[in-house]
Formats: structure tokens, sequence, C-alpha cells
């Protein structure tokens, strides 16, 4: 039977309507993909998150520098030439020595940011590191960059000097650095913040960025976020649980089942009572930062972090106190999908070197953290 003919009119305008709103929430949702942030880690060039460094990159580009983005080193040697510039950033997760010879060995000009200690020895023997400040200064210095950008907000950084007779441009108190060494132009810089998303807008950071960055018409971006050259063989956590035990461990579990149920029935109400004194968290952790850093006291100071760390992710991951390095090492790597060595380096790896070390060390722990809660 066929339908009424004012039946059918009646019915197209809202069959209209419907696809307009369809269309509407679709262009809506492909806005809002295509303008949302991507998050990445520190000095990442694709990332649009404060720590992120995509914004540099695009002004880069846009000044027609070609910028070409490394994820290993084996790309850095196939992109690097004579005259490239090649920026290295993120060195705490370079842990392989034989990695940091073969970026020293790469063509052309060298830009270092924020190296750790390892990373200077084998990148800038020559400089030295001195006592870490507060920097926000103008340049004094005759590096035509640095001048040109004018005063800077660098952050924490460190301050670097020449071990010998070795002639260099210091800028901002040291925490710019630049000379010549077999033919090419090495530049350090202690801190990465004014060259990130959220800092490119303070004084002039934008200027000094695109100044240090942009000084060859092509750009190597080396900032890795994992650990480089390391491998592991793949393994599950019932690869740590003996053979024939799995009935003493389900045993145990009906134990402290029968344990709770007789004691939490013995356990009277809570009773709040009131602190004669109330001190606040953050002045707790300041007054202990600062005691920690008028004594370098580094390696307490990284314990501490450590610590904090470990006992707020083994609960979450569900594993005791008391359980081996090597075990959790490998559930926190299977858990955030990091590499293993990176895993171990940081959370039970040799105190840090210097105060930038350290901050590199609280960096990558709660980099770790976020990544085991957000699994």
């Amino acid at each position: 039977m066929m339908p009424a003919p004012g039946i059918t009119r009646r019915r197209r305008p809202w069959r209209g309507m419907v696809l307009a709103l369809t269309a509407i929430v679709l262009v809506a949702a492909v806005g809002t993909y295509l303008t949302a942030p991507r998050p990445g880690g520190m000095m990442d060039p694709a990332a649009t998150n404060s720590s992120g460094a995509h914004a540099l990159v695009t002004l880069l580009r846009e000044g027609g520098v070609e910028v070409v983005v490394a994820n290993t080193v084996a790309d850095v040697e196939r992109s690097a030439r004579a005259d490239s510039l090649l920026l290295v950033a993120q060195t705490h997760y370079l842990t392989d020595s034989a990695l940091l010879e073969r970026l020293a060995q790469a063509p052309g000009d060298l830009l270092v940011v924020e190296p750790t200690a390892r990373a200077r020895r084998a990148l800038t023997p020559k400089l030295r590191i001195t006592a870490a400040e507060q920097f926000a200064s103008q340049p004094k210095c005759s590096l035509r960059e640095a001048n040109r950008a004018g005063k800077v907000h660098f952050g924490p950084s460190d301050a670097y000097q020449p071990r010998d007779d070795l002639e260099v441009v210091s800028c901002y108190g040291g925490a710019l650095v630049r000379y010549r060494d077999a033919g090419r132009t090495v530049t350090v810089v202690g801190s990465s913040d004014f060259m990130t998303n959220g800092g490119l807008l303070e004084e002039g950071n934008a200027a000094l960025a695109m100044n240090l960055a942009g000084d060859r018409p092509r750009l190597v971006w080396y900032a890795p976020h994992r650990v480089e050259g390391q491998t592991s063989e793949p393994g599950s956590l019932s690869d740590l649980i003996p053979a024939n035990v799995m009935w003493v461990v389900w045993q145990l579990w009906l134990v402290v089942l029968l344990a709770a149920l007789w004691k939490g029935r013995r356990l009277g109400p809570l009773v709040a009572e009131e602190l004669p004194v109330v001190v606040r968290a953050s002045e707790t952790v300041e007054g202990r930062g600062r005691l920690y850093r008028s004594r370098r006291a580094r390696d307490r100071a990284a314990d501490a972090l450590r610590t904090a760390t470990l006992q707020r992710l083994l609960p979450r991951l569900g594993i005791s106190p008391g359980t081996d390095p090597p075990a959790v090492v490998l559930t926190v790597a299977r858990r955030s999908g990091a590499d293993p060595e990176f895993i171990r380096y940081h959370l039970y790896g040799p105190p840090p070197a210097t105060d930038q070390d350290l901050l590199h060390l609280a960096r990558a722990l709660d980099d770790i953290e976020r990544q085991v809660t957000h699994s």
C-alpha cells in the first residue's frame, strides 16, 4: 500500500533537520579532535602541552628551517650533515655510553640542552659544571643570538665553565656557553624550560630559542622519551612465582581473609582527635628541600623521592614492600610500557651527581608514576 502524499511531505522537513544536526555534530567532533592538545613528554616536538616543543618547531619551520625529528641515534646519523645543527635534549634517557659516543661523532654543529653528568662528559668534555641558580638576567656577553634576545628567564639551570684554557663565550651567568671544538660550534644550555610551549611567552625566551635552534638551515631534533640501546626478554608476572607453590598462595589468601574477619570484629570505632599544631604539607616539603640543598644531600633527597614513589606504586601494582627490585622493575615496566633498564636506573640507580640530575630524576619518577596510574 502506498503512503499518503501528505504524510510524505510532513516527514521531509524532519529528515532534513536530522541530517543538518548530524552534519553539525560531525563537524564539531572533527574540529575538537584536530584542535585538542596532544600530550607528550618534555621537549617532544609533536606535543602541544606546556612541556612540549611543538610551538618552537612550528615557528622554525615557518621561518624556513628544515626540522628533521630523529627518534633514534641511527636516525641522527642518517640525517646529520656538515651544514646542519644537531639538538640533543632529554639526555637522562641516554644511559648507553656507546650511543653517546655515536652522537658525539655526528657531523655538524651541536646544541646540547640541559645535559646530565654522563651526557656532558661524552658530548662536552671540555666543560665543567658550577653552582645552579635562578637565571633571569641580561646576556652580558658578545654572542649575537643572546644579545638579540635580551633578557631571558631560564628557571632552574646549571652553569658551565671551561676546564682548562678553552676559549668560550659565556652568557646569562654561565647558563649558556658556546665554543669551537674540532671545526664545529658547540652550544650548551643548562635549562630546557625556555624552549617549551609554556616558556616561550616569557620575556625573550622565544627569541633566544629560535636564534639558537635556527642557527643553521637544517636542524636535527633528537629528544628521546625512552631508553635506547637496551633490550630485555619479555616476561610475565607468573614467571616470578616458583613452580608448585600456587596452592600455598591460595592458602595464604585464605589465612589473610580469616585474620581480617577475626581482627575486624574486635576493633572499635575510630576516634578523631585534633592535633595541637597544624603544619601544612607544603611547608614540610619546602623546609626539607632547603635543608637538603644547603647540605648538598642529593643522595638523601633522591632516596626520599624514590622511596615515596615506591610507596605509592607498590600498592597499585599489588606488590609487597619486601619484593626484590628485579621483580618490581619487571612489574612496573609491564604496566607502564617503559623500558626495564629505564625503570631500574631511576628507581634503584646511583644517586644524582648534580642538582640538575636530581631534577631529571624527579621528572622521570613523576613520568613513571603517571604512566602506571593511567595504564
